[in-house]
């Protein structure tokens, strides 16, 4: 019964988005290259919706793609930040934890201390010569690849600018070239390959960055 609220949620916000950009399904099937049979099914809720599904339904419709996430039933929250970070997306271990084992790809247990760990040791890497050209080299083609995956990537690209400039302590450069470096080795806590489940914990690397240098500045 809760599937099919869920379903029934997603559904209406759907239809009430299509509406507002005035595209018919069949339209929109074009420009997600998801077929109209499966849409329709989704819509009517007749069949859940993918991870996979849901962050080509964002792209399309230019809207956040938690709020998708949250409609189709997948438990992760997302907090309004006193800076005003629209565009950040903040995600819960448990949500994660939730969406990995619906998605039955993903056998390994996630946890925050998996990421602080990889960001410590990239922290130090970040600090080298051949860590800065990486970031330097890679980041833009990064971004390519994966294009708006999620909200973070806005603060990821703010956080490279600082990183470009040198705004910032020696301190700070390193937690934010941890995070870039984090973002741009495909071997992360969760493997990039598994799209788009696999930017989560990318996620969660921008959120405890974020919230390392708002400790520092406070």
């Amino acid at each position: 019964m809760a599937e099919q609220r869920n379903s029934n949620t997603l559904g209406l916000l759907l239809r009430e988005l299509l509406k507002e950009r005035s595209l018919s399904m069949r339209k929109f099937s074009e420009l997600t290259g998801i077929d109209t049979a499966t849409i329709s099914r989704i819509i009517n809720g007749k069949r859940n919706a993918t991870p996979q599904h849901l962050e080509k339904f964002a792209d399309c419709l230019d809207v956040p793609l938690i709020n998708l996430f949250e409609a189709a039933g997948y438990a992760i929250e997302q907090r309004q930040e006193e800076s005003d970070s629209d565009s950040d997306i903040h995600t819960s271990v448990d949500a994660i934890q939730s969406l990995l084992k619906s998605s039955n790809v993903y056998d390994d247990e996630f946890s925050v201390a998996h990421v602080e760990q990889k960001l410590e040791s990239y922290g130090l890497y970040a600090q080298t010569e051949e860590g800065k050209n990486s970031i330097h080299k890679d980041f833009d083609e990064k971004i390519k690849s994966v294009g708006s995956i999620g909200p973070f990537i806005s603060k990821l690209k703010e956080l490279y600018e600082k990183f470009s400039l040198g705004k910032g302590t020696l301190f700070e450069l390193t937690v934010i070239g941890s995070t870039l470096l984090y973002f741009i080795i495909p071997v992360d806590v969760i493997p990039d390959y598994l799209f788009p489940i696999g930017y989560l914990d990318d996620a969660i690397a921008v959120q405890l960055t974020t919230k390392t240098l708002i400790k520092k500045i406070t």
